[in-house]
């Protein structure tokens, strides 16, 4: 289980000491200070749940405080607490965003009642959060397959544990809705799912997104910034293409995961973590290590639990059940009547290869969604999926081209066509444009022929 995080901040060592004690019997993880400036200080590089926070402080006080934590990226539930407190004391502080306001003399019972309530509070929001990006998400992982049924049977073993997790899987399998799945029944869930996609981020600017900054530390650093690893403190962080990691990069992995602790840029300071590393890859990361592009020891880190998510080829039992949800799903966001498919449309989307998994399923059933008006989707509709840059009318088709762009473009028109005519049945298309199955098998994959164009 993991503790709730809380703040004291009380310039009365007494209070302090109390509290401290009180809280800890009741199972918290608790930090004390005895200034708003060493508040902020605290904050600013380590998440908590909750802050017990005074009005009354030297210099700083608790509503300039209360202030500063609500224009900050973390959202701590706040208490204040105050030995003179006003009706318009209390007014003001709850305006700015406090949960509640305890006055002293404290009663332990009130201290102890006012934490659990603001923490199930900030617990209630954090589910909001995960439900919003559950919603975005779209999808379970829908399948009735043999390679589906292991695979949420291994979901189920290894999401209680802290066991680090290597997800392996073609572009568009879900990697992400598997570490999701991991996260939402693990017994981190009430805490944060924290991404980075080491292909989609710049190589200069990745270590400042993982490990966070000091203002000044980098080029536009005007403040300091959390990275990801201090934001999922307590959850679990997902490693995304972790196979484009540069190997400066994974050095410094390979040493938080055994020291559980790491320096934001700029700074001095370690700070501890206490995270859960889920990784995927696309790639073969033995082949990478024979290269020398990845680090041995770090895969040997993160491969503790490896799973496997199958292509959508591998499991064409699932496309009808992945179609049937996803007719319904964008039928329900669009506000229209929910469509069929006829045997012929169906049978196309089964012959077809799927290179990019089910994230093209989704997208090709969004379109048909959209563009078709009729109730049933028919075979003839899959020239509604063919882009527009791709049809032979485009303006400029025959303009300005040189002869072998020209050709290649006319052949893969030519061949799409002709996939089309036979609902993607490889067999049938090769023997109707008289070439070897095998040979048009490589042509649609050089010429990049899909659903779409």
């Amino acid at each position: 289980m993991i503790k709730d995080k809380i703040l004291i901040i009380d310039d009365e060592r007494g209070i302090r000491s109390s509290l401290k004690g009180i809280l800890e019997d009741e199972g918290y993880s608790i930090k004390t200070a005895n200034t708003g400036e060493d508040c902020l200080k605290l904050i600013e590089w380590q998440n908590f749940d909750l802050i017990l926070l005074d009005i009354w402080l030297p210099e700083m006080d608790g509503i300039d405080v209360l202030k500063k934590i609500k224009t900050m990226d973390e959202n701590p539930q706040v208490v204040m607490i105050s030995g003179h407190g006003t009706v318009e004391t209390a007014v003001k502080a709850t305006k700015l965003g406090a949960y509640d306001f305890l006055e002293k003399p404290l009663s332990l019972e009130k201290v102890v009642l006012t934490v659990k309530n603001a923490l199930r509070q900030k617990r209630l929001e954090e589910e909001n959060i995960q439900l919003r990006q559950k919603i975005k998400a779209k999808h379970h992982l829908i399948g009735k397959s043999p390679s589906i049924k292991k695979l949420n049977d291994e979901i189920k073993k290894v999401a209680p544990t802290n066991g680090r997790v290597l997800i392996y899987g073609e572009s568009g399998t879900g990697k992400e809705l598997v570490a999701r799945l991991i996260h939402q029944e693990s017994p981190r869930k009430n805490k944060r799912f924290v991404q980075i996609n080491f292909a989609a981020i710049p190589e200069d600017l990745i270590e400042g997104e993982l490990f966070g900054h000091v203002k000044g530390a980098l080029a536009n650093a005007n403040k300091d910034k959390k990275g990801k690893m201090q934001l999922a403190d307590g959850g679990t962080l997902f490693f995304d293409e972790i196979s484009d990691m540069s190997l400066k990069t994974q050095a410094k992995v390979v040493r938080i995961i055994k020291e559980q602790k790491f320096e934001p840029i700029g700074s001095n300071e370690s700070i501890t973590t206490d995270t859960r590393l889920i990784a995927a890859t696309s790639k073969n990361i033995r082949k990478l290590i024979a290269k020398g592009k990845f680090r041995e020891d770090l895969f040997l880190k993160l491969n503790v639990i490896p799973m496997v998510i199958p292509s959508l080829r591998e499991r064409k039992e699932d496309i009808p059940l992945l179609i049937e949800y996803f007719l319904k799903y964008f039928s329900i966001e669009y506000n229209k009547k929910k469509k069929s498919m006829s045997k012929k449309a169906m049978a196309a989307f089964l012959n077809y290869s799927w290179p990019s998994n089910v994230s093209e399923l989704i997208n090709v059933i969004e379109r048909f969604v959209i563009m078709v008006q009729d109730e049933e989707i028919k075979a003839s509709h899959l020239s509604l999926l063919v882009e527009p840059r791709e049809s032979q009318h485009a303006p400029g088709f025959n303009k300005n081209r040189p002869l072998k762009q020209a050709t290649k473009q006319f052949e893969k028109e030519y061949i799409h066509q002709a996939l089309m005519r036979h609902n993607w049945d490889l067999s049938e298309t090769a023997s109707d444009l008289k070439v070897d199955r095998d040979r048009l098998s490589e042509k649609i994959k050089k010429l990049g022929i899909t659903f779409l164009g």
